[in-house]
């Protein structure tokens, strides 16, 4: 394998930035908020015939990645239709009891069944639209740090599929009592201390993030996502602490299902308001403003504390930026956030929250659909691929079924930076306000954008050759993973010129730049790899290929 020098990385991560920056200014010019629309935005284009070109990119968007059946069935439908018709699939879950035999846990590594499983889910879905918003949402409604055990994993990815083009209130009912939620950020163990138990303690790690990060933040919003700002120019704060703290009363009481005898059954379903009486802090509490009276049980204070939220100015424009950010551009300007932002209060039919209807906005709003003309090129465009799509698209345009593993739950695929399910904290990968270096322009995903993830980039495709147990190189990672490389290595023995066309059709929309054929040519020309085995040569070029900024950013 040719060893790339630490100065080769740094040229490819900061040409992969500039093809994102190059393209225009920051959001923090904060213009006047803007018209918001009644209702389901318009999509820009209609059920005419759709380009190979448009559609691969609608499916980089919408779905973990392009696939050729995929584009033509887009090409076919259109967007709406398409969009309608994957809405009504029903959810692809995980089989939480294949993690177990005869009620005790399969002995292999922790989370191995978990982790193979959740891969194959991300390649093969066929909701593929419901299964990218699930990833969305999990990565600012966290739960990860593997903390809870595989079997709440497993349960917390289900419950994602399943809310994900549901209800937004719906979902943050169901966070707010799912049990790998509970153990992640301690709401579990959220009691009030009394004379029944003067042992115990309020937690308030989930009341604080279920504000702050998984609904309306902490700084007041304008309908367009602009900050709000008070007379003397300082941003006016969304709850103050002692908010936090009546929350944290307001969802005391909760509990797993406990069987000391199988672990199954303590992630069977949600949690359960807890009977013994000293678990519940039954008083009146007040939070933004609102009474919730004494005496209410735990259930009405859940339903109760959600609506008020949901209520909240804050929440249309918070969710909007964040599944903006996740399937379209990283900075997108205040009008567009402020359209799906309306779609979030009112989808049309008086509905808050209608997330089917609100990630439509997203996917059909002009600004979504204007870089379909590949002549295009708009200021603030685009985000940088983070290392799971990346991973993904790769996977899902080889015809794979799941993730290629040679020792099971060892080696996913190089995903080493951004290991689905297992953030290192609520705070997830990065941050939605993160910015590129040395500009104003949002551009979250850089920031897993180091040497490590380019050099994997590089590498991993001819890396998964080696196959660990026989300790020499083949291709049963990718043929077990029914991956199709037949194509691949096809188009390689052919020429530089066949090579080219394959991978533009599978990886470049059908529109790979000129400069970088030239430049795949030219290292063709030169081998760098043991040009005794075809694979080696086709693998090594798919990796150079990929790791360039023309595919490490969605514009």
């Amino acid at each position: 394998m040719r060893k790339f020098s630490s100065s080769a990385l740094a040229a490819l991560a900061a040409a992969s930035l500039l093809g994102l920056s190059a393209c225009g200014g920051g959001r923090g010019s904060e213009p006047a908020i803007a018209q918001s629309s009644a209702g389901q935005v318009a999509p820009a284009q209609g059920a005419a015939q759709v380009s190979f070109y448009a559609a691969s990119r609608f499916a980089e968007q919408a779905t973990m990645g392009p696939t050729a059946s995929l584009v033509a069935e887009i090409q076919a439908k259109g967007y709406a239709r398409w969009l309608d018709d994957q809405a009504a699939l029903p959810a692809t879950q995980i089989d939480q009891a294949g993690a177990h035999i005869d009620g005790n846990p399969i002995p292999d590594p922790p989370y191995v069944y978990a982790r193979e499983q959740g891969f194959r889910l991300l390649v093969s879905s066929p909701d593929q639209l419901r299964t990218r918003v699930a990833w969305s949402l999990s990565q600012f409604i966290v739960v990860g740090g593997g903390t809870p055990h595989p079997e709440g994993l497993i349960q917390w990815i289900n419950l994602l599929q399943k809310q994900a083009l549901g209800n937004y209130g719906s979902l943050l009912n169901q966070v707010t009592i799912n049990p790998a939620m509970g153990e992640f950020l301690n709401n579990n163990q959220n009691r009030p201390r009394s004379s029944g138990c003067p042992q115990c303690a309020p937690n308030e790690n989930y009341a604080r993030e279920l504000m702050q990060l998984f609904s309306i933040g902490v700084v007041k919003l304008n309908a367009d996502g602009t900050p709000q700002r008070d007379s003397r120019g300082k941003y006016i704060e969304t709850y103050q602490q002692t908010d936090v703290e009546q929350l944290a009363r307001v969802l005391t009481g909760w509990e797993n299902i406990y069987d000391p005898f199988d672990r199954l059954k303590r992630y069977a379903g949600p949690m359960v308001a807890a009977t013994w009486s000293a678990s519940r802090d039954a008083g009146q509490k007040t939070v933004l403003g609102k009474v919730f009276p004494a005496g209410q049980s735990a259930a009405k204070d859940l339903q109760d504390a959600v609506d008020l939220l949901m209520a909240h100015q804050n929440i249309g424009p918070f969710v909007a930026l964040r599944l903006i950010q996740h399937h379209v551009k990283s900075n997108p300007t205040p009008a567009y956030v402020g359209r799906v932002a309306a779609v979030f209060r009112n989808n049309g039919a008086g509905m808050a929250g209608d997330l089917k209807a609100v990630i439509k906005a997203v996917l059909l709003d002009s600004e979504a659909r204007a870089g379909d003309d590949p002549a295009y090129r708009g200021a603030q465009d685009g985000l940088i691929r983070e290392p799971l799509l990346h991973r993904m698209a790769v996977l899902r345009a080889l015809g794979c079924t799941e993730a290629p593993f040679h020792v099971r739950g060892i080696n996913e695929f190089g995903v080493w930076g951004q290991m689905p399910w297992f953030a290192d904290s609520v705070f997830s990968f990065y941050s939605p306000a993160d910015r590129a270096p040395g500009s104003n322009l949002l551009a979250p995903e850089q920031k897993l954008l180091n040497a490590a993830e380019l050099t994997d980039r590089l590498s991993i495709f001819a890396n998964m050759r080696w196959n660990k147990v026989l300790q020499a190189n083949d291709m049963l990672g990718y043929a077990n993973a029914g991956c199709q490389t037949d194509a691949l290595l096809k188009a390689f023995s052919t020429s530089p010129a066949a090579f080219s066309d394959y991978l533009s059709a599978a990886f470049f929309r059908g529109a790979m730049p000129p400069t970088l054929r030239a430049n795949l040519a030219q290292v063709m020309r030169e081998p760098s790899w043991d040009t005794s085995t075809p694979e080696a040569g086709a693998l090594y070029m798919l990796g150079y290929a990929l790791a360039t900024p023309y595919f490490g950013t969605i514009q």
